[in-house]
């Protein structure tokens, strides 16, 4: 499935629905769903800045243990201690790939959005312009 999913942070029929399910069932799910709803395209930048944290702790655990030698062999241990360099790094460019991956379709989501947009503003113009468009009826009374 790809993230154009039909559960995303914006005012959907379905989130609405969801929040409104949620209120009535449970009035916490219902908050939280509109918080996702407002706030749930920033959860991508935190769940990112989690992770480097996160990284950054761990990363002196890592290293203290690669100091040591578990086997005893140091040619193996500096082979060890080199691919998983390697693997860390090719875990980086996976990383950097999926991030630009995500900013893309946020990107292409943001323009079929203003496409459809542009297009019914133009359907719109153009009902007006021709007369056809939908006009409020004049609700005064001349009692």
């Amino acid at each position: 499935m790809t993230n154009s999913a039909l559960i995303r942070p914006a005012w959907t029929p379905a989130t609405i629905a969801l929040m409104v399910v949620g209120f009535m069932v449970f009035w916490p799910l219902g908050l939280a769903m509109l918080a996702y709803i407002l706030w749930g395209d920033r959860l991508g930048e935190f769940k990112k800045d989690v992770n480097r944290k996160t990284d950054e702790v761990f990363a002196g655990c890592r290293r203290a243990s690669r100091s040591q030698s578990f086997t005893g062999n140091v040619a193996f241990d500096d082979w060890r201690n080199k691919e998983l360099d390697r693997l860390a790094e090719e875990r980086r460019k996976l990383d950097e790939a999926r991030d630009e991956f995500d900013e893309y379709m946020r990107e292409l989501r943001r323009a079929k959005d203003q496409d459809e947009f542009d297009r019914f503003m133009n359907e719109r113009n153009k009902g007006r312009k021709s007369g056809r468009g939908k006009s409020v009826p004049d609700v005064t009374d001349e009692d």
